[in-house]
């Protein structure tokens, strides 16, 4: 099956959907007793579904980072959430970009300030278009439309595929291939729904409702989307992925019955709803049990676009073209998790956007956050490579390694068989010695990497990150 196509028409074009805290039982098609979700239900049904894939990181930022870069997290800094992507990265939307595709980025940044003089807002990282907020977002939310505060009113997924897609209608009706990242403020706490959301779950109790509810949004969000691809012509040859950017929230979210929530690495905090649908490609729908990752998506397009991937760059990622081609029945490689114990910074989007628009009322404008200011500064002492703080984590086929080590140095491991135990109850460390040591030697050594990465070595070799016009394509 080939993919990459000399001709610019025959390109897909991509539409990546990111959501905010939905967990991997938050959906109807994973058999949650109360949520309705019929249109990601049948979206997971028409296409290849993945019944594990992992996000990058148990929080935000982190996994937003390395989707757009093949990239483990800490090898650019973006430690937990609130942590600005580094300005040196290379990111999917820079190299489609330069491929001749349309670049648009629409609704939950959070890597980096979205005012206009920011270093790391979405148009200084490759997206041509973007109409963003600093972090999650509630019920008639202002936006930075490229710099300029603009606020709508209507439910917040709605609004967010609204903007969207009034972007996309220009460039299918210009033929021109484009790349869409489209992400929801929802379900983020605080959970305020929609009214007629909210109405499918009376008989629940009040922070429920307005949870289901935010969730029910975001499901009419993508079947809106989802039938406009279909009107526009364009359905069969669009690659549309949804997934989410950590594991389920506790008290009101589902892990599906998996350890941990968000902010830990065990299961239920990295686990999340992810499907693809390219009905061109994908004819006969599939479930894929091969385990998966955020770091995933970047090399995948590449390798389907006929991009090469930056050769000085440690990708954590492998294209997952043999498992749209059915041909993968386990992963290759294993996968690498590593949540540092760092603080979050705080990132308050309704705040901070309310002060933009009052300040351009009034002809003036504001500079970013201080961390977005300083996001292409190396560290200065550099971080240590003997010594990798909180709670790191390596699968190998079914096994799973836990290496967890306290601000004091102290560490231990945990060894799970994910196939047998995917609930990750029973330590098999002292029964399974020398799969303990070798997995522990593999871990520890693609920890070095990520430091050496974090402190700056992958970028030696790069130069000057290509400029790019920063022109609206409306």
């Amino acid at each position: 099956m080939a993919f990459a196509s000399g001709s610019r028409a025959d390109r897909p074009n991509i539409v990546l959907v990111v959501a905010d805290d939905q967990g991997w039982g938050d959906v109807g098609y994973q058999g949650h007793p109360v949520l309705k979700t019929p249109h990601l239900d049948e979206a997971a049904r028409s296409g290849l579904r993945f019944e594990r894939f992992y996000a990058q990181a148990p929080v935000c930022s982190p996994t937003r980072a390395t989707l757009l870069t093949g990239r483990h997290p800490n090898r650019m800094g973006v430690f937990t959430w609130g942590y600005p992507i580094r300005p040196q990265e290379i990111t999917l939307a820079k190299l489609l970009r330069e491929a001749g595709y349309a670049t648009g980025h629409f609704g939950k940044w959070h890597l980096g300030s979205v005012y206009r003089a920011s270093p790391v807002h979405p148009g200084r990282m490759g997206f041509e278009r973007w109409v963003s907020s600093p972090n999650f977002f509630d019920n008639n939310p202002i936006f930075s439309d490229e710099g300029t505060a603009v606020a709508f009113q209507g439910e917040s997924s709605v609004v967010t595929v609204q903007v969207a897609l009034e972007w996309i209608r220009k460039q299918a009706e210009a033929g021109r291939p484009f790349f869409a990242m489209i992400c929801f403020g929802s379900p983020h706490a605080p959970h305020q729904a929609a009214e007629e959301d909210r109405a499918l779950y009376l008989d629940q109790p009040p922070a429920l409702r307005e949870f289901y509810g935010e969730i029910t949004g975001i499901d009419r969000a993508f079947g809106m989307l989802r039938q406009a691809l279909a009107e526009l012509g364009i359905r069969e040859n669009t690659i549309l992925w949804y997934t989410s950017d950590n594991g389920a929230l506790p008290k009101v979210g589902s892990t599906g019955g998996f350890r941990g929530n968000k902010g830990q690495i065990y299961e239920g905090g990295l686990l999340v709803p992810t499907f693809l649908e390219w009905p061109a490609k994908i004819r006969t729908p599939r479930v894929t049990r091969v385990r998966c990752c955020s770091a995933d998506i970047f090399p995948t397009i590449l390798e389907i676009v006929g991009i090469e991937p930056p050769a000085n760059l440690p990708l954590d990622g492998i294209s997952l073209v043999p498992v749209i081609e059915g041909k993968w029945e386990r992963r290759p490689v294993p996968l690498g998790f590593w949540h540092y114990p760092a603080p979050g910074i705080s990132t308050p989007s309704a705040k901070w956007m309310a002060e933009l628009l009052a300040a351009q009322q009034k002809g003036e404008d504001l500079p970013p956050d201080g961390p977005s200011q300083r996001a292409g500064q190396l560290p200065d002492p550099p971080y240590p490579s003997d010594q990798f703080p909180g709670h790191a984590a390596w699968i190998e086929g079914d096994w799973k390694l836990h290496r967890i080590e306290t601000a004091k140095g102290k560490i231990r491991w945990e060894l799970y068989n994910l196939e047998e135990d995917p609930a990750e109850s029973t330590d098999r460390a002292a029964e399974e010695p020398e799969r303990l040591g070798a997995m522990q030697k593999r871990l520890e050594a693609w920890l070095r990497s990520v430091v050496q990465s974090l402190n700056g070595a992958d970028y030696a070799g790069l130069g000057e990150s290509p400029s790019l016009p920063e022109s609206k394509s409306r």
